[in-house]
């Protein structure tokens, strides 16, 4: 199953909270909770180059399954992950202390990332 596509956020849960835990000043997080963000994925094999764009921030990570690599947070740190894949529609990976599980079901991503008790949830669509 191939990730590669251009995704629009539809829905969110807990971002107030999870960008708060995170340390995102009060501003940033008004600005950003009602964007609608815009996921491109391209997937060439086990090599990957994501792109979120919302509003004018515009975010840009690549990784390769099973190898280590720079990904850059929505606070714009940096910080080295391994990617993994689960069966052929999951990315797992494990980055300060939070998971990050990205699953592809259809024409629907569903990124779930939990800090401690505290889990934040993206639904996107396809374009």
């Amino acid at each position: 199953m191939s990730f590669t596509g251009k995704y629009e956020l539809q829905s969110q849960e807990n971002f107030e909270p999870f960008m708060k835990a995170l340390g995102l000043p009060e501003d940033q997080i008004q600005k950003g909770k009602d964007l609608k963000s815009i996921s491109e994925i391209v997937q060439d094999g086990k090599k990957f180059k994501v792109t979120v764009t919302a509003g004018t921030k515009v975010l840009k990570n690549e990784f390769t399954i099973g190898e280590e690599s720079e990904i850059e947070l929505l606070n714009g740190e940096k910080v080295k992950t391994v990617v993994q894949m689960e069966g052929n529609n999951k990315l797992v990976t494990q980055l300060k202390g939070m998971k990050s599980v990205t699953e592809l079901n259809g024409d629907t991503i569903t990124h779930t990332v939990t800090l401690g008790d505290l889990t934040f949830k993206r639904v996107s669509k396809r374009i």
